[in-house]
């Protein structure tokens, strides 16, 4: 499908979209450019964009019906990456893979798009990358076969691959953060992962996942001390000042959701912000 040109006309282009082309190297928006990378999140649950509150499927709020309009209007209002998330398929509830290409073959492949969600084999990762994602990220499988993701990223390139560490306490957990669910010590969990070559961790505070509470900070420098390379920050984000605050804690990147359904954060505003970031001086 060909992008409208009011959509992606202020992007550049990427190369191929088979799964190899530019292995270890995301298409998109770079990680070499200047800038903190900002992610707006786009979560489908049986086909709508929705928010959680602390990831309970319980307590959902929708704030949109269609994702591919929702993903347009994210890039018009200055968005050059996304976030996207298939809850069906993180809560072992189907797939939201309709959902998913949707959004893939309408931004296009100007902008750099990640996805996660229910990614638990290599086939899995291989059809996101191959419809055009330019980063599959691992959440339950780092955690129970961290060995699988020294092998994607081994078939992919770290740049293609990342793992997602979605913390309640001092415990990575996985399966959707039901009860029950996967958990491993968070420092160990980021040990075992950095010896499979794992270079970027998005990191999620769960007990401030959508509270609009602020950022869990002191979550983020223990990350960074452990050794994590890159971080993408996640959980309680709200406004430019805790933009600012998560860069300042060694962030790279921040996913912010609900602070931007809900109008509280200027998407424009901080999109403009991440690109004049130079540094934690940057304000």
């Amino acid at each position: 499908m060909t992008e409208p040109d009011d959509v992606v006309a202020h992007l550049d282009a990427w190369g191929g979209l088979g799964p190899d082309a530019g292995a270890g190297e995301p298409r998109g928006a770079s990680r070499s450019e200047p800038g903190f990378l900002l992610y707006p999140a786009i979560d489908v649950r049986r086909g709508r964009v929705v928010r959680l509150l602390r990831g309970d499927a319980a307590r959902e709020t929708v704030f949109g019906t269609d994702p591919r309009t929702t993903a347009e209007d994210l890039v018009r209002r200055g968005a050059a990456r996304l976030h996207v998330v298939d809850l069906d398929g993180a809560f072992g509830e189907g797939s939201g893979g309709g959902a998913m290409a949707s959004i893939l073959e309408t931004v296009g492949p100007a902008v750099e798009v990640q996805v996660g969600g229910g990614l638990r084999d290599a086939a899995a990762v291989e059809r996101v990358l191959a419809l055009g994602a330019a980063r599959a990220i691992l959440g339950t499988t780092a955690l129970v076969d961290p060995a699988s993701v020294g092998r994607a990223i081994a078939r992919h390139g770290p740049g293609r691959i990342a793992v997602a560490l979605d913390v309640r306490g001092s415990m990575a957990v996985g399966d959707g953060w039901v009860g029950g669910a996967s958990a491993v010590a968070l420092d160990r969990a980021i040990a075992v992962l950095l010896d499979e070559g794992v270079h970027r961790f998005v990191v999620t505070a769960i007990e401030r996942d959508g509270m609009l509470a602020g950022p869990d900070l002191d979550l983020l420098r223990r990350t960074r001390a452990v050794g994590a390379p890159e971080i993408v920050a996640s959980g309680g984000i709200r406004s430019l000042d805790d933009l600012a605050a998560v860069a300042d804690a060694g962030a790279v990147g921040a996913i912010v959701g609900r602070a931007i359904y809900a109008g509280g954060l200027d998407l424009a505003a901080a999109a403009a912000w991440a690109r004049s970031w130079t540094g934690p001086a940057s304000r």
